[in-house]
């Protein structure tokens, strides 16, 4: 692109950014102060259309930004990436006294971004393998029941309900919670794994009164857990007035495998990301940008978070939200406190 076309981009993406509707010449000409005339542009726009950055959804119409155009316009750097003082205010104060453990505090982030961003907010917990066992306790809820609560030294907590073929007590359970902290505390769950993946020692005492619940407790060590919020307000936004496209991302949200799969590969990734419709390798989300950012324990990454909305998305806002809350994410973890713990 010449100076000329990069100048009529510019401001054709800043327009279908706040209108949503396709462009056309004489919009740029009176809004945007390029000292041009429509016909200049409109043939700026037509060689625009030609490299890919515009598209003419119908022959009379005006021109819409395409994927590569956003790409460029979020590389080319997309103005002040501040956040509104207001919106870092408000971040501020959700985290400034956590409020209950870590699982709480996912939630209330997948929460807080899809209200501050009106998109969907989307977080992707730790993988427990990669970090360290703090401490196991089993809670007796019925005959047959019996409530694992897996705490880590980032202070995050897992629950989970396990079933007993035979009755235990809870003097039992107090005991097998105390001999599997006692042996496990201090490692992380890979090394755990590890462990446990071995042949089995018959002699053993741990394993011969409480095999069947040990293995269960630590089947939840490959599990990754997705908090999704405010997925219902893509509907405010007209590029999913279409029921169709609606439908596909929804899916992509309910069935959140293939979505756990794409953050856990960004998660390697320092810095916000910026990924753009048909960069998603996850085909229902191909009419969406994401952004996303990684949040950590002392330096240690742990997961992921950001938001999903229309390629059409004020991406100079949504950076440093994104970017603003991972940083808050990563503050609070080392603030919360373990929760469902007996003193």
């Amino acid at each position: 692109m010449d100076e000329r076309q990069r100048q009529v981009l510019s401001a054709v993406i800043l327009e279908y950014l706040e209108t949503a509707e396709p462009v056309g010449s004489r919009a740029v000409a009176r809004r945007h102060g390029l000292g041009l005339s429509p016909a200049t542009i409109r043939n700026a726009m037509a060689d625009l259309e030609a490299l890919g950055y515009l598209s003419q959804p119908h022959t009379s119409a005006g021109r819409v930004a395409t994927d590569k155009a956003f790409r460029f316009y979020v590389d080319a750097g997309v103005g002040d990436l501040r956040l509104p003082e207001s919106d870092a205010a408000r971040l501020r104060e959700q985290y400034a006294r956590p409020q209950g453990g870590s699982e709480q505090l996912m939630e209330q982030t997948s929460f807080h971004l899809s209200t501050l961003s009106r998109m969907t907010g989307v977080l992707l917990a730790p993988p427990l393998k990669q970090t360290a066992l703090a401490r196991i306790n089993l809670i007796l809820l019925s005959d047959d029941r019996v409530l694992a609560v897996v705490a880590t030294d980032a202070g995050w907590v897992t629950t989970r309900t396990l079933s007993v073929d035979s009755p235990v007590t809870e003097e039992n359970l107090r005991e097998v919670s105390r001999q599997l902290t006692r042996r496990f505390a201090g490692k992380t769950f890979q090394e755990i794994l590890e462990d446990l993946s071995a042949p089995p020692d018959p002699l053993d005492p741990l394993r011969a009164r409480a095999g069947a619940i040990v293995d269960q407790v630590f089947s939840l060590l490959r599990d990754r857990r997705l908090y999704i919020g405010g997925a219902l307000n893509i509907l405010e936004h007209p590029e999913f007035w279409d029921l169709e496209a609606t439908r596909m991302l929804l899916r992509a949200f309910e069935e959140k495998a293939r979505l756990i799969d794409l953050l856990s590969t960004l998660a390697d990734e320092r810095g916000v990301q910026v990924m753009i419709g048909r960069e998603n390798p996850v085909e229902e989300m191909q009419e969406c940008s994401l952004v996303t950012a990684r949040y950590t324990y002392h330096d240690r990454v742990l997961g992921i978070l950001g938001v999903v909305g229309p390629k059409r998305m004020p991406y100079s806002r949504m950076i440093p939200l994104v970017d603003e809350t991972a940083r808050l994410v990563s503050q609070s973890l080392s603030r919360v406190r373990h929760v469902y713990l007996p003193s």
